[in-house]
């Protein structure tokens, strides 16, 4: 069961509770029956299940509710309280300062992803404002330095190696000697080892010797319950450590090995939500907890819209006021959605959205946005700025180049005079929907 579905089965509980005519002692008790089997489906630890359905029934059925809110709402906020508190009540941020320089190292067992979550966490701090770096510290896999550069590349980030090397703690010496002027210096370790303690060994060995500000362990979530013995080792090794779990998108068991880090005590950090170099967010239980049950997460979603947000210069919202607004104006939107991610997972932070839209209608809404995309990349510069232009015979060929139809270039076409109709209504406002408070109105 993947995550989606652990929380589509958690969704469907609340719901019966919801539906219930009255929330008695039967309805309390059926609930938790569907939440023990939600959590057991997903792997989690069966001592687990029944700790967090025990306290559930308890606080459920004795405590008293509190003046102002029914059973019915107080069943559900226990049900939430609980599933927080279970894997990890508070956030625990990586404290950054702009100029100032603060290094972390990541370790893992090989093939948990650490090179991939290096470039990931380089991406998320970027965005941010600061200035991160990467050295490749694996001396020993052939090819990590060239996966890691080309990982780098592709995000505009200075990397530093050596693929002739064989010292590690040499390698990073110098980096950190190059990258003197940057934010945040990620150094990517080697994770040759099957073994946990060795791991732990070189670990500790290398730590002691670049002292790091911060040493995090990547874990691959698809292990599931496996993970307990890698974090609590992990854990128990260095009071700095702390976690990121890696692969929760699609994994079977991604349930249990985010329960088994939590129950560890060891701090998850961040946690990786897909394939994307963007897809990592920050480990915030209650937000997390809050998507599984379908309540949502508006705060991730808002943080999202904003790092997707298009600079519009002003002379530019000058045109588009005045009725200049051109396919190339309206790809740039459909790029700013797309920096958002998949239509699935912003649905996800909807409240009350989270498991309505079936899967194929968002595929759908998708596919049909990657169409007009690729249509208007084959378009001549004269007529993404003036689709009049567009007559038969140049939708024909619009079409071809694109690999659609004539159907799909006039869908496109109506679709921008709807988007261009509506921009019209904001020039008495005289602010488009993308424009922030603070952005200067008086174009006169």
């Amino acid at each position: 069961m993947a995550l989606d579905r652990l929380g589509s089965s958690l969704t469907d509980a609340i719901k019966k509770i919801f539906r219930a005519t009255v929330v008695d002692e039967a309805a309390v008790k059926e609930l938790v029956r569907d939440i023990q089997r939600a959590l057991l489906q997903a792997d989690v630890n069966v001592q687990l299940v029944l700790a967090i359905s025990k306290r559930i029934e308890e606080r459920a059925l004795k405590e008293k509710v509190p003046p102002g809110i029914s059973r019915r709402e107080h069943v559900i906020k226990v049900v939430y309280e609980e599933l927080t508190r279970f894997i990890g009540e508070k956030p625990v941020p990586v404290k950054m300062e702009p100029g100032k320089k603060k290094v972390i190292m990541l370790v893992g067992i090989q093939g948990s992803g650490k090179t991939t979550q290096a470039a990931k966490l380089a991406r998320y701090f970027q965005k941010r404002g600061l200035k991160p770096a990467m050295i490749c510290a694996d001396t020993y896999r052939p090819g990590a330095y060239a996966q890691l550069e080309q990982l780098a590349k592709r995000i505009n980030v200075p990397v530093y190696g050596d693929p002739k090397a064989k010292d590690p703690v040499k390698v990073v010496t110098e980096g950190l000697k190059q990258f003197s002027d940057k934010d945040l210096i990620i150094v990517d370790t080697a994770g040759r080892h099957k073994e946990e303690q060795e791991l732990i060994k070189e670990m500790k060995n290398l730590e002691k010797r670049i002292n790091p500000d911060e040493v995090m362990m990547v874990i691959d979530g698809t292990i599931g319950q496996q993970a307990l013995v890698q974090a609590k080792t992990f854990h128990e090794a260095t009071p700095i450590g702390s976690i990121i779990v890696t692969k929760l998108d699609g994994s079977a068991r991604g349930g249990g090995a985010l329960s088994a880090v939590a129950a560890t005590g060891a701090p998850i950090k961040f946690i990786g939500t897909g394939e994307k170099i963007e897809d990592i967010e920050p480990f915030i239980p209650s937000r997390f907890v809050g998507r599984l049950l379908g309540m949502g997460d508006l705060e991730t979603l808002l943080e999202k819209v904003h790092e997707a947000e298009i600079k519009v210069p002003q002379k530019k919202a000058k045109e588009i006021l005045s009725g200049k607004f051109t396919l190339t104006d309206m790809y740039d939107q459909f790029e700013a959605v797309r920096g958002m991610g998949p239509f699935r997972k912003i649905f996800k932070m909807l409240p009350g959205m989270s498991y309505e839209v079936p899967e194929d209608m968002l595929g759908q809404a998708e596919g049909r946005l990657e169409k007009w995309r690729v249509i208007i990349q084959s378009m001549r510069p004269a007529e993404r700025d003036n689709p009049k232009i567009l007559n038969s015979s140049r939708i024909r060929r619009v079409a071809r180049g694109s690999g659609t139809s004539e159907k799909d270039v006039k869908e496109l076409l109506k679709q921008y005079a709807m988007m261009r109709r509506m921009l019209k209504t904001f020039k008495r406002k005289k602010r488009l929907p993308f424009m922030g408070k603070g952005f200067p109105t008086d174009f006169k």
